[in-house]
């Protein structure tokens, strides 16, 4: 029921971007000119290493959801180094700590973008650009604080059970969610000129 649930929420997420990707696309539209200047400015290689980041996250988080559904909350007795025995929690921490670098690096982008004069109130392109990639940073965030609830459950049951890994598959859902928007935000904001 609860995947059920969450995939219907995300389908409403799904339409909420949808609205931004029309507003991009309507002031786009507009004024050519600016976009030409504005997309101009954007570090295209540094947005692509973030994005790779957040790739990878992805990744991490399918890790962890394999070692749930295996009923692995953690890795027990194993060396932190000893990588093949990684439980969830060590996966979806490491997915974490990637999500959390994504957010650094778009809130370093935001810092060199606001003093090169592109803020949120500088232009149309501006608004659009920090509404876009800023709701999905907001939403990225969420997964954050997600993760953190199913990394500390782990702690607080001594065998991992379905029904626990029931909340870390539906993480995972809004996880690769907010990847996949980000991968048709990245490609629609920095790509396509």
């Amino acid at each position: 029921m609860v995947s059920v649930g969450t995939i219907v929420w995300l389908s409403s997420e799904l339409m909420f971007f949808a609205g931004l990707f029309a507003m991009y696309f309507t002031i786009r539209g507009v004024e050519p000119e600016l976009w030409d200047e504005r997309t101009a400015m954007l570090n295209i290689p540094f947005a692509t290493a973030n994005t790779l980041i957040l790739v990878i996250s992805s990744v991490w988080c399918q890790l962890g959801v394999h070692a749930a559904e295996h009923g692995k909350g953690h890795r027990g007795n194993a060396r932190l180094w000893q990588v093949p025995a990684w439980g969830m929690r060590e996966w979806y921490v490491v997915t974490y700590i990637f999500g959390a670098v994504f957010i650094a690096g778009q809130v370093l982008e935001y810092a060199t973008l606001v003093s090169e004069g592109v803020s949120l109130s500088s232009d149309p392109y501006g608004s659009v650009f920090y509404l876009t990639t800023g709701f999905h940073g907001l939403h990225v965030t969420g997964g954050l604080l997600a993760f953190l609830l199913i990394i500390g459950r782990t702690f607080t049951t001594r065998t991992y059970t379905h029904n626990q890994a029931a909340g870390a598959v539906v993480t995972s859902y809004y996880w690769h969610f907010v990847d996949v928007v980000w991968i048709a935000l990245f490609a629609t904001i920095y790509l396509l000129r």
